[in-house]
């Protein structure tokens, strides 16, 4: 994924600068997967004296997502898409880290995504202390919910075979227009990395997951890549609609193919 761009950490510090001063200010680092909004949000955090979460490290766990499965609709099993983040335990984090004093420790969950799991507590890192300002970075924050007329056609494949009757897709939506909404309502400023095309999005995934395998994105084996376009289907209906304009956000970014920003404006 490379370092972040020195403008987009500048222009996070700017948004850092114009929160609250009674309370760390409360900034949402978003976009699709691979955008670069981790690298971003943790090089801004060791630039700024803040604390960074990713949304990832609050998925819910295997059980619970299984039971979400038999409850509400099977591809609720799949870890990612609004309603399969534990948004109570991030806002107890969060409250956490704005009401911490000089000794306290804050332990941040972490997610084994090759296990699919949670790992337990004692694997978790800590922060000491009130940190600057606190930097979630999210693929999903500051979407706006779809008209129902919209669910009516599936996207792709997954939401035509997994997905006929629409129940996972509306109730994806529902979670989009209801909890998520209301909890992005209490930050303080949402940056949008914007990118491209929703094309561009799973050559960014390959290139991510072959960082972690340790191979140049054109050694990415074929099953991989596979693999993982059938992964991002779970996320192309929202990516779709917030690059289309369906977003919160007080400033948008725009991504060329390679992740370069263009114009920044804040």
């Amino acid at each position: 994924m490379g370092r972040a761009n020195p403008q987009l950490i500048a222009l996070v510090g700017r948004l850092i600068a114009r929160g609250p001063t009674d309370r760390p200010p409360l900034i949402a680092v978003v976009g699709a997967q691979g955008s670069g909004k981790t690298t971003l949000a943790r090089a801004a955090a060791d630039a700024f004296g803040a604390a960074q979460i990713s949304i990832d490290d609050v998925y819910r766990t295997r059980a619970e997502r299984e039971a979400m499965a038999k409850e509400v609709h099977p591809l609720f099993v799949t870890r990612g898409p609004p309603g399969t983040h534990d948004l109570i335990l991030l806002q107890q984090l969060i409250d956490a880290l704005s009401s911490a004093e000089s000794d306290d420790e804050t332990l941040i969950p972490d997610f084994d995504k090759r296990g699919d799991d949670r790992r337990p507590a004692e694997r978790w890192r800590r922060v000491t202390g009130r940190p600057a300002a606190i930097l979630i970075d999210a693929w999903c924050l500051g979407a706006t919910a779809e008209d129902a007329a919209a669910l009516v056609e599936p996207v792709n494949t997954l939401e035509r075979d997994g997905d006929p009757d629409g129940l996972w897709r509306a109730a994806v939506n529902g979670f989009v227009g209801g909890p998520y909404r209301d909890f992005v309502d209490g930050f303080d400023a949402v940056l949008f990395l914007k990118a491209p095309s929703f094309d561009v999005v799973i050559d960014w995934r390959c290139e991510q997951e072959a960082a972690l395998l340790g191979v140049h994105p054109s050694r990415l084996p074929d099953g991989e890549r596979e693999r993982l376009g059938g992964f991002i289907r779970h996320f192309e209906r929202v990516t779709r609609h917030m690059l289309s304009g369906g977003v919160r956000a007080e400033v948008t970014v725009p991504l060329d193919p390679g992740r370069r920003p263009g114009s920044i404006e804040a």
